[in-house]
């Protein structure tokens, strides 16, 4: 039987390690994954799918209400969407989604989950929304790797700013921090370079490897041969399947992914030249390696023997004069890696800058945009050896736990104070001394570490020493005792003793001083856009045209020293503040449930170690007790004076205290400027601006109801109105048009009398046949007249075939010899004319299956006379001849005698 857990901490009755802990883990057990601090969210990895996150998840947590739904990670997406809008407590605002927690504790999942149902809120159909949802695994192959604690861990930071106009989404923008580019030329026991490489060698066909001067992937020194299983081989090609249609559906064109590629390509096979000294002691490329040179020259698009010269020994130019200085192995070796990390940094740039040009349309900077931020950043990270990038990623997580201190401690609590609300202080392990330590001026870790790399001859060695002298004593700083350069700091999250072997060369950041020349004029136009582009003060690429460069502005560029790697990074993190407290904040607190990565496994002290540095504990307890939401009396009045339902209100106190008279809010406290509210009040406000909003849209139904049926009357009555003056118009036209058409008639009948010309045929019904008048023949010649033909059905075309009875000898007369001979040669004649007109002509004729009312059959030329007799002048019929194959035309004209015109035509 499941055991009842709490869905909100806050609402603990018991608030100590013991009952946070049990609670988490009973949740735990029972795949309730989400759990609620107040308004933050916590978020245990579970090491496994969970059917949480199906379209009929994501359906029910848009536009929902908190209590009626348990905790998730769609419930921050949504909170963070509607607050942007304008819709929650506050006014239209940015906000901004932190996410932090230890490397493996599910970050950057959590950023593909906000991302996708951000966009199913935006209702994102158009091709800018399916862009957006491709660039996490874009990213996720170039900037992350497999490490100790983390199988896909970010080995760069990323704030992903989406921009909206009402409400969709307009554009968006990657700010990319530190990359880890050291990986590439080397990594730890258990670790694994950046994802793109494996992907490259297992997906790319034979053909192309050959093209790209691929080969087999244990021959490269760069991944250690940690190429993996067949079934991790299968996992690398369909990624790099993924990859491929990511950069195509972001928009990236194919020359440059075959340029990229080919870079990368280059990056490996120089990682496999290694130098030997010649009889005169400069260093050349050994035997073994110069395929690799001719192949890593050949894929940077330069010549071999401008490359190997870069690589064995640095040219400078002082007052004119050019001073050649011959490299020993060590530092050939350094400049060989230093140019496969710049260049695949530089590479990485190019990727995200290319993707804010594709993602960011036609964006006019003058119109208002409402912004959501992202945040996934690198989690704070302790290994058994810990070098540069851990010292810069540790700092990162210093400045995201002094936000959030600052945010959820420093601020409220001051406030408190300030408003003169009675408060009992609540105390928090604050972060700032840290912080202090690090980037204080002119003595912090930082501005020590710079003031060491200006020195050209200062050593790893001198920099410990110097961060010894000045910090021994300090709280957060403890000194090592080791024949190798390392200190230690006391974070936050625990102590991280760091080697500082390669601080002083990783904040420089230097290459080889004749290699940019060397690749902005590489036949490679990728490679030539690299090296040509600037880097902001962030560490940002910003790629300009390709352009060759004289002598004097590579010795200008070489000449000036660039910012070092450490300067870009604070930098870079202080806008990244400045944009987060300039938002409206929401919290998701990763928490990694066990050290293994096994799924159903919750490590009791490796959680509870996180609930203390997180300072999860205190955040329980002053989200239960204290007031997050704390608006000014002008801002409240602003935004809830239509709860009062009258116009004009003053935007002061007792307005404001109007107002909360009109609900039924309690516990909220009222200082002198400001009001303090519990975090579920903002849900209880917005509940009475929905009902208001409710009952607005029944009575604009109504009044835009009677409205139409007021108009849809009015539009009856103008239509009758309308009707009957046509009717009328109408039954006076026809009365016009009858009398036209009379005096016509009269007139025609006038000129017939005065011999007019005829006017043109008129078809007229067929009627039946009269009996023939008797003519010339005696009365007593005559036997019993023959029965007009009579039609029977032929078939369902000729139902109505005129000749049917004709062929039917019912009755014959009595003659004599030569009169039987004509009468069976005419009975012949007639068989045959029949016999033409059923096989060639009936059905030329019916129409619809039936004969149409002026064709007549065979009939004799005194049969159609008589027909003719009592018709107007101008009526014709056609028939059949009995004599001959064709049609005869009688037609009735004016005569002297008055007789018909019979015309024959020839068969058809």
């Amino acid at each position: 039987m499941a055991v009842r857990t709490q869905e909100d901490l806050a609402t603990l009755s018991e608030l100590d390690e013991k009952s946070l802990l049990e609670s988490l883990s009973n949740r735990f057990q029972q795949n309730h994954i989400y759990t609620y601090i107040g308004d933050i969210l916590v978020a245990i990895n579970p090491f496994k799918y969970l059917p949480l996150y199906e379209k009929t998840v994501s359906e029910k947590y848009k536009c929902h209400e908190k209590g009626d739904l348990p905790p998730h990670i769609f419930a921050v997406a949504d909170r963070a969407y509607q607050s942007m809008l304008g819709r929650l407590a506050t006014g239209p605002r940015n906000q901004c989604i932190v996410i932090s927690g230890e490397s493996g504790a599910g970050k950057t999942e959590s950023t593909k989950l906000l991302l996708r149902q951000i966009m199913e809120l935006c209702k994102a159909n158009s091709q800018l929304e399916q862009q957006i949802l491709q660039v996490n695994p874009l990213l996720e192959a170039f900037g992350n790797a497999q490490t100790v604690m983390n199988d896909n861990s970010s080995r760069f930071g990323k704030y992903i700013q989406l921009r909206f106009q009402n409400s969709s989404v307009k554009s968006a923008k990657i700010n990319e921090y530190l990359l880890e580019k050291s990986r590439v030329v080397h990594q730890d026991e258990g670790e694994r370079n950046f994802h793109i490489f494996y992907c490259m060698l297992a997906g790319i066909s034979a053909e192309d490897k050959e093209m790209y001067g691929l080969l087999d992937p244990d021959l490269y020194r760069y991944i250690n041969g940690k190429y993996g299983s067949p079934e991790m081989v299968n996992k690398w090609s369909t990624k790099y399947n993924e990859v491929c249609n990511a950069m195509d559906m972001v928009g990236f064109e194919e020359q440059e992914q075959v340029d990229m590629k080919t870079i990368l390509a280059g990056i490996l096979s120089l990682g496999n030249i290694k130098f030997e000294p010649q009889e005169t002691g400069i260093l050349k490329a050994t035997e073994q390696s110069n395929g690799w040179l001719k192949a890593a020259a050949g894929q940077f698009g330069v010549q071999e023997e401008e490359l190997v010269k870069c690589l064995i020994c640095t040219t400078s130019v002082t007052r004119g004069e050019s001073i050649k200085r011959n490299h020993s192995q060590q530092q050939a070796e350094d400049a060989r890696d230093s140019i496969a990390k710049v260049a695949y940094g530089r590479v990485f740039g190019w990727i995200v800058s290319k993707i804010n040009e594709l993602l960011a349309p036609n964006v006019d900077l003058n119109e208002e945009h409402q912004e959501i931020g992202i945040l996934d950043i690198f989690g704070f990270e302790n290994f058994a050896v810990n070098r540069y990038e851990q010292l810069c990623i540790n700092l990162a997580n210093e400045q995201l736990q002094y936000f959030f201190n600052h945010h959820i401690f420093l601020m409220e609590q001051k406030e408190y104070k300030e408003e003169g609300i009675k408060w009992e202080t609540i105390t928090f392990k604050d972060n700032k001394p840290i912080l202090d330590l690090f980037l204080a001026k002119p003595f912090g870790i930082f501005s020590l570490l710079d003031e060491q790399s200006a020195f050209p001859k200062a050593t790893d060695t001198n920099f410990v020493d110097k961060l010894n002298s000045n910090f021994k004593g300090k709280p957060h700083f403890e000194i090592v005792r080791s024949h190798n350069p390392m200190f230690t700091v006391v974070h936050y999250a625990g102590k991280v003793q760091y080697n500082a072997s390669g601080f002083l060369e990783k904040n420089r950041d230097t290459i080889p001083a004749n290699i940019r020349g060397l690749f902005i004029n590489s036949v490679t136009p990728l490679l030539s856009v690299l090296f040509a582009a600037t880097i902001s003060r962030t560490g940002t690429l910003m790629p300009q045209r390709r352009a060759k460069l004289s002598q004097a502005v590579e010795d200008n560029f070489n000449s000036t020293r660039k910012q070092s790697v450490g300067a870009q990074f604070k930098h870079s993190l202080t806008v990244l503040m400045e944009k987060m407290f300039a938002a409206n904040p929401h919290f998701i607190r990763c928490i990694k449930p066990n050290a293994s990565k096994q799924p159903d496994l919750l490590d009791s002290k490796v959680v509870m170690d996180q609930l203390r540095y997180n300072g999860l504990l205190e955040t329980i307890r002053i989200r239960r007790d204290g007031f997050s939401w704390r608006p000014s009396f002008e801002e409240f009045a602003q935004r809830y004076r239509i709860l009062l339902i009258k116009p004009d209100i003053p935007l002061n106190k007792e307005s404001c205290l109007c107002i909360l008279n009109n609900t039924d809010l309690k516990d909220w406290k009222c200082g002198s400027t400001r009001f303090f509210f519990k975090y579920w009040h903002q849900e209880q406000l917005a509940k009475c601006i929905d009902r208001l909003g409710k009952a607005a849209t029944v009575i604009q139904k109504m009044y835009r109801g009677f409205c139409c049926k007021k108009k849809y009357v009015a539009l009856v009555a103008e239509m009758r109105l309308r009707r009957e003056q046509e009717m009328r118009q109408l039954k006076q036209e026809q009365e016009e048009e009858e009398k036209r058409r009379q005096l016509e008639i009269e007139q025609l009948e006038m000129e017939q009398e005065n011999q007019s010309p005829p006017t043109a045929p008129v078809p007229f019904p067929r009627k039946r046949k009269p009996q023939p008048r008797p003519r010339s023949i005696p009365a007593e010649t005559l036997q019993p007249r023959l029965l007009p033909p009579v039609p029977r059905p032929r078939s369902k075309l000729l139902e109505a075939t005129p000749f049917d009875n004709d062929l039917e000898n019912g009755t014959v007369l009595h003659m004599n010899a030569q009169e039987e001979a004509e009468a069976k040669q005419r009975w012949n004649k007639r068989c045959n004319t029949i016999r033409w007109f059923k096989e060639t002509q009936a059905r030329k004729v019916v129409r619809n299956g039936a004969f149409p009312n002026w064709f007549h059959g065979m009939i004799t030329r005194r049969q159609a006379e008589d027909l003719m007799t009592d018709k107007s002048l101008g009526c014709f019929l056609i028939r059949v001849s009995e004599s001959r194959e064709g049609y005869t035309l009688t037609f009735r004209y004016v005569s002297t005698n008055n007789l018909m015109l019979h015309t024959s035509t020839l068969r058809s």
